[in-house]
């Protein structure tokens, strides 16, 4: 049981980003009907819905793409900034997503952006308390650590709907403006499909982390 639950914690995430690279490469290679590059694909549908203040810029990185809602600015990869590929148009469309959820007040994103504070803090500490708790069996030294997990493992549950909220919007917006037809909807979802599932696999993994613990302070305090 041990190893298959080792097997899953680490080959899930690893399927998860050679799924999203083959995707992603497959179809930045495929032009989109319009040729609209994903520069101006952020900017139309940033203008369509009259979020004229929030701007696009290019970024380092490779899939580094992400809306900053402190500038208010939606980054592209220089691969999805200049490219006119299905795949630049989608990625540039959920970026977009979100800077339309932040203009809406999106109730999942607001909740989001609050605890990243507390989520951070739980990413940097909980396991420090996790080990000491663990090896000196000190089962309330454990259970602040997996409050501290539990902390970021919501923030990664919250982060899910944010996603595939800022995916569903961004397929409705790039249909209706025109930026692909109904023929190139299927290959849109593809890539839109493949980049959550990484947040699925993330969220995943840190919810199967996060029961071990569980059961690990249960034994424990059953022990004592």
């Amino acid at each position: 049981m041990i190893l298959i639950y080792f097997a899953i914690v680490i080959l899930v995430p690893i399927w998860a980003q050679f799924r999203v690279k083959g995707t992603y490469k497959k179809y930045s290679q495929v032009s989109s009907s319009s040729q609209y590059r994903g520069a101006e694909v952020a900017r139309k549908i940033l203008d369509d819905n009259g979020l004229y203040h929030v701007g696009v810029e290019e970024t380092r990185g490779f899939l580094s793409d992400h809306y900053d809602p402190r500038s208010k600015t939606v980054r592209l990869s220089s691969g999805n900034y200049h490219g006119d590929s299905v795949a630049a148009a989608a990625i540039a469309a959920h970026e977009v997503g979100h800077a339309i959820q932040d203009q809406e007040d999106y109730s999942f994103l607001r909740f989001r952006h609050a605890l990243v504070p507390v989520a951070n803090l739980g990413s940097n500490f909980s396991w420090i308390l996790v080990m000491i708790g663990i090896f000196a069996q000190m089962s309330n030294m454990l259970l602040l650590g997996i409050i501290f997990m539990a902390a970021a493992v919501l923030f990664q549950l919250v982060t899910l709907p944010v996603e595939f909220n800022a995916s569903n919007r961004a397929m409705d917006q790039i249909v209706s403006a025109g930026i692909i037809r109904n023929d190139e909807e299927r290959e849109t979802k593809k890539v839109l499909n493949a980049a959550a599932l990484t947040y699925v696999a993330a969220a995943a993994v840190a919810v199967l982390e996060l029961l071990r613990l569980v059961l690990i302070y249960t034994g424990m305090t059953r022990e004592e």
